[in-house]
């Protein structure tokens, strides 16, 4: 069994959803943004989504977009992300998910990348724009019997037959996405994500995490009702924004909030 099903088993024993905090390397700066979250790890994510910043983040709202233009302006790449999730294996063991655009992969190498990946201590990678269809330009490389994930996401547009066929081919755990649109905050059809959920169950035993709209505590405890995962980005992403320099602290501080909203 894998980190990540390790991880999720746990949790799930524990009548408990897992909290998923995505936070973009490099932003403010590449220093400044290893303690913010080296702190959230030590706050109590479960899994960290560690964002590498693209120029043309299709999928985020403003306030990612924002994170990962500072970040490409302050110098930080792909190989950079992969020293950063390499230094946090030395202090932290929660599993570690690459979260970026199939285009910073592709121009390392994939198999270069998976290489790196795997060396550093990442548990997976979510590449936002790879339909699930392609995930094999990304597979094909994972050494045999490396517990490495193609995380894939089903969108509130995904048809039923294709969503099927994507859970069949699921591992690790699978990001649903919770409404239309962008990250960020949002309004969420709470009653339409349960039924679509219930349904999901019926097709696969890969967790169920849900994110995009997902903000408050409120919103945490209602995706803890219904799903294995609360996946937060926006929320922790803008604190960072509002004040660098106390965002360890105050992302550290919202982390210790939402755990207290993930009990079923």
């Amino acid at each position: 069994m894998s980190h990540l099903s390790d991880t999720f088993q746990r949790i799930r024993g524990e009548h408990s959803a897992a909290l998923i905090g995505y936070l973009t390397a490099g932003d403010p700066d590449a220093e400044t943004s290893y303690r913010i979250i080296d702190a959230a790890c030590c706050a109590g994510l479960d899994v960290l989504e560690l964002g590498i910043p693209f120029s043309d983040p299709t999928a985020d709202g403003p306030v990612i977009q924002r994170a990962s233009k500072r970040a490409i302006e302050n110098g930080m790449t792909l190989t950079k992300g992969l020293e950063i999730v390499q230094r946090l294996r030395q202090k932290h063991s929660l599993p570690v998910i690459i979260f970026s655009y199939y285009n910073p992969i592709l121009s390392m190498g994939t198999d270069v990348f998976i290489q790196k990946a795997l060396a550093a201590g990442a548990d997976g990678v979510l590449a936002v724009d790879l339909p699930s269809e392609n995930a094999d330009e990304i597979t094909a490389f994972v050494p045999n019997g490396s517990a490495f994930h193609f995380i894939r996401l089903v969108a509130p547009t995904t048809d039923v037959q294709r969503r099927k066929i994507i859970l069949s081919k699921a591992d690790g755990f699978v990001y649903v996405v919770s409404r239309h649109g962008v990250t960020g905050s949002g309004s969420i059809d709470w009653s339409a994500l349960a039924k679509d959920l219930k349904a999901m169950r019926q097709e696969t035993a890969t967790p169920l995490a849900v994110g995009f709209g997902v903000s408050t505590a409120n919103d945490v405890q209602n995706v803890a009702e219904i799903a294995d995962g609360v996946i937060i980005g926006s929320a922790f992403q803008k604190l960072v924004e509002e004040n660098p320099q106390s965002a360890a602290e105050n992302v550290a501080a919202l982390i210790r909030d939402f755990r207290q909203h993930l009990k079923r």
